[in-house]
């Protein structure tokens, strides 16, 4: 049996063996650094700012085409006829003819008043007119018997002058009775109380059986003229002065004015759907309001309007041929007003000050600032900057995007 030699040189080996793996691992360590240095110098030269590219900006040229110019307003309308229909005559009332809030034509019969007293005394009046036609008949026969005789001398003229004057007093008496015949048949007329002109008819204000018309004329019911109505409405003192001015332009009269179309609208409807003319134009300015006030005349067969509305109230007055128009959403503001972003030749960002007038079909009119030809920022305007380089995205104003509001 033999035993191991403590001093066998296995362990020497894996003592050098270690140390080698070390050493490896330093020089590949040294050797990536190395190259890194390297590589970051080569890299030094081409480490430089590039500027990212201009923004991309919608512009569009505005849209050219022929607006019409308009007053606008708010009114009110009114009835063109309204009347209190009264008991002119002392009675029962009799009958109530008609539904509440219906509405009548001319001459329909309304109420009827204890209408028997007024009969008779209208027939007693034709008895007493007929009675007063058959003294004058006498009397006038006999002034011709008196005068014959008197050119005979057969009576003396004193009897002719009584004659006479039976005669005069019978065509008195016959005038007097046929005045009170008219009379009667007046005031029987009036037992039947009938429509004035076409219109609704309001609640009635008596009962059947009430007693009417004993100290004043009692007010029955009140009837209002519903087509056409009157839309009542102001116009400030600066729209007095252009449309004066346009009317000298023109050459219109006052009377041609009062021709011009209205065009009227609820607060609930879209667009003007009811069209009239002006009637009336008041001769002098309110001058605690500095205003003028207008009336117009619109037709109202469907009774659409009602009488106390509050409407929409615009009126033409003149019509550009060839207006620029963008949207809303193209215009800023700020403190020196209203203004436009404009991309000029050198796809630089300006802004451009801009007079703004009214919406027409969903776009804005521009007064003055701006040329057909001027390329508008109309989208990412919190994207730029006046001054600033863009890339313009040329596009067109959609005007399907009108609205009729």
């Amino acid at each position: 049996m033999t035993r191991a030699n403590p001093a066998s040189p296995a362990p020497c080996n894996e003592v050098w063996r270690h140390a080698g793996q070390a050493l490896s691992r330093s020089l590949a360590r040294s050797l990536a650094a190395a190259t890194a240095v390297i590589m970051l110098a080569g890299c030094e030269d081409k480490n430089t700012f590039v500027a990212p590219p201009p923004p991309k900006v919608d512009v569009a040229t505005p849209v050219q085409r022929p607006v019409t110019r308009y007053i606008e307003a708010t009114g009110n309308t009114a009835p063109i006829k309204s009347v209190d229909l009264v008991a002119r005559v002392q009675g029962f009332l009799q009958t109530i003819d008609y539904q509440d809030g219906s509405f009548v034509k001319q001459g329909t019969q309304l109420f009827t008043i204890e209408p028997e007293t007024y009969r008779l005394k209208l027939e007693q009046a034709q008895a007493a007119e007929a009675g007063a036609q058959a003294s004058l008949r006498q009397a006038e026969a006999d002034y011709k018997r008196q005068a014959e005789l008197v050119q005979r001398q057969a009576v003396s003229q004193s009897t002719l002058d009584t004659s006479t004057s039976n005669r005069d007093n019978a065509q008195a008496n016959l005038l007097q009775a046929q005045a009170n015949t008219k009379l009667a048949e007046v005031n029987y007329g009036y037992t039947k109380v009938t429509a004035p002109f076409d219109g609704i008819v309001s609640a009635h204000m008596v009962s059947i059986g009430e007693l009417v018309g004993v100290s004043s004329p009692t007010q029955l019911a009140t009837i209002v003229a519903m087509d056409p109505i009157y839309v009542n409405f102001t116009v400030n003192e600066q729209d007095v002065l252009r449309i004066r001015a346009e009317a000298t332009r023109r050459g219109l009269t006052p009377t041609d004015m009062k021709q011009f179309p209205i065009q009227v609208g609820l607060q609930t409807e879209t667009g003007y759907p009811h069209e009239g003319k002006l009637d009336y134009v008041s001769p002098t300015l309110n001058q605690s309001t500095g205003t003028l006030a207008v009336r117009g005349l619109v037709p109202n067969d469907k009774r659409v309007l009602l009488p106390g509305y509050f409407v929409r109230v615009r009126v033409p007055f003149d019509q550009e041929k060839s207006a620029l128009l963008v949207p809303d959403t193209a215009l800023g503001s700020d403190q020196g007003g209203r203004y436009l972003l404009v991309v000029n030749s050198d796809n630089v960002v300006e802004q451009r000050k801009v007079q703004i007038g009214p919406v027409d079909n969903g776009l804005r009119v521009i007064e003055s600032g701006l040329k057909p030809e001027d390329r508008v920022v109309t989208a990412g305007l919190l994207r730029v900057i006046p001054g600033q380089k863009i890339d313009p995205q040329v596009t067109k104003i959609e005007q399907t995007q009108a609205s009729s509001k």
